[in-house]
């Protein structure tokens, strides 16, 4: 079989350009709200842990057609965006953005919070008892500290980016050379029995992972 090695790429480049995107913009939005919510009790904080985590127990099928709903011509969201810039928000690389940091948010947010909570407290009140403000403490005591959860966080945002399937599928479909990623992709050649080009996305995205880990694995 003679394989179009142009679309065959296609798919690739686009899963780890989203994947890189989302990674960075879930670790971030995760950390800001995981240190926001360590070890700290107020009122509500069981309602807001509870629609944070929701993604992460929802079909991704419901999560895509909140996001469907949200973005969508009809919403406030989506009538913005199209009078700001005169498209859709919808069916674009920048939608599955958005439905893989929805969906991955609540893996790193658990991952984050969890290390920020195992660093011990005694020694950032220290540092503070010493005259140091809470971004020194932030950067000398607590990253620090956190750094392997921080990492592994940061794996889960990305391996969730690259593959995110069923919330993708709803808010960005599968068009080819513009939104179709490799789980996408594998799908549509799996139904078609192409195995052999199935084989060598499902091998792509394998290799792509394990390098992911591998260098995480040994800079942490």
């Amino acid at each position: 079989m003679d394989i179009n090695w142009t679309d065959f790429m296609a798919p690739v480049w686009l899963s780890i350009k989203i994947a890189v995107i989302t990674s960075v913009i879930v670790f971030v939005l995760a950390a800001v709200v995981a240190k926001a919510m360590a070890n700290r009790k107020f009122p509500g904080r069981s309602l807001i842990e509870t629609v944070l985590l929701l993604p992460l127990v929802l079909p991704p099928t419901v999560v895509g057609f909140v996001l469907l709903v949200v973005l969508g011509r009809r919403s406030w969201l989506g009538e913005w965006y199209e009078n700001l810039t005169g498209g859709t928000i919808l069916f674009t690389w920048g939608s599955a953005v958005i439905a893989a940091v929805v969906v991955a948010f609540p893996l790193v947010y658990r991952t984050l919070k969890a290390g920020f909570e195992e660093v011990d407290r005694d020694l950032e009140d220290a540092a503070r008892a010493q005259g140091a403000g809470e971004l020194q403490v932030l950067r000398y005591i607590t990253l620090p500290l956190a750094i392997r959860t921080l990492a592994a966080g940061y794996v889960l945002g990305f391996a969730r980016g690259l593959g995110e399937f069923g919330a993708t599928i709803m808010v960005a479909g599968n068009i080819p050379n513009r939104t179709q990623t490799i789980p996408t992709a594998i799908y549509v050649a799996v139904d078609g029995g192409d195995m052999t080009l199935a084989w060598l996305w499902v091998i792509s995205i394998i290799a792509i992972s394990a390098v992911m880990l591998m260098f995480v694995n040994r800079y942490s």
